[in-house]
């Protein structure tokens, strides 16, 4: 799809959802904790710089993993995060409506959307996965049990790559409060750390809620 094109997607997809026109499937990951739990939980992370990217490698995070069948990671979450999704054979969805909470797009092509990792794979090896197992990680890449995963639009995923709260924020301002629920959350799961400016970013963003 063409920059005019996606623009376009975009303001119609906004309009409709103004006037009612829309009614969008809200991508829900799971076990997204209250506002309260979450926090407590970032009161109980660890605050220390982050580590280095030495050693790092996208390989070392496996994914997506097949989760039932012949679908894997990214497509069970397509298909959990849109509504009237259609998939083939081999699971990969044909048709259907994804809205992105972080900008609130609505596309029908699962090709404008990405699965996103809430707490980057990289974000995480600096903040300790450094030290987990080859299958920790897959784990981790893979979590569907937490509010790790998300589908959004592609370029605002890509936009994010793996910065933290402090240096990246969902364009849209009312989602702060669930994305820093995510984040701590999915931290907290993890027993990941957090460095000084993140935690401060996370406490501006709770405090949305």
């Amino acid at each position: 799809m063409s920059k005019v094109n996606r623009t376009i997607g975009v303001l119609v997809a906004s309009a409709a959802l103004t006037f009612g026109f829309v009614s969008p499937a809200l991508a829900t990951p799971p076990n997204i904790p209250s506002a309260a739990t979450a926090k407590s939980e970032l009161a109980g992370l660890t605050v220390a710089t982050e580590g280095s990217m030495t050693g790092y490698s996208r390989d070392k995070f496996p994914h997506w993993i097949t989760q039932s069948g012949t679908c894997n990671t990214r497509e069970a979450v397509l298909k959990r995060d849109g509504t009237n999704v259609v998939t083939d054979s081999s699971c990969a969805a044909t048709s259907g409506r994804w809205f992105s909470p972080y900008d609130g797009a609505t596309w029908s092509a699962a090709s404008d959307v990405d699965i996103d990792h809430i707490v980057p794979l990289a974000q995480a090896w600096r903040s300790g996965a450094s030290s987990w197992t080859t299958a920790q990680r897959q784990a981790f890449a893979n979590d569907m049990a937490g509010p790790q995963l998300i589908a959004v639009t592609d370029n605002v995923n890509q936009s994010k790559g793996d910065q933290d709260p402090a240096q990246w924020k969902p364009p849209l301002t009312s989602y702060y409060c669930t994305y820093a629920k995510m984040w701590v959350h999915t931290k907290y799961r993890w027993n990941l750390k957090t460095d000084s400016a993140e935690k401060a970013a996370l406490t501006s963003m709770l405090g949305t809620c």
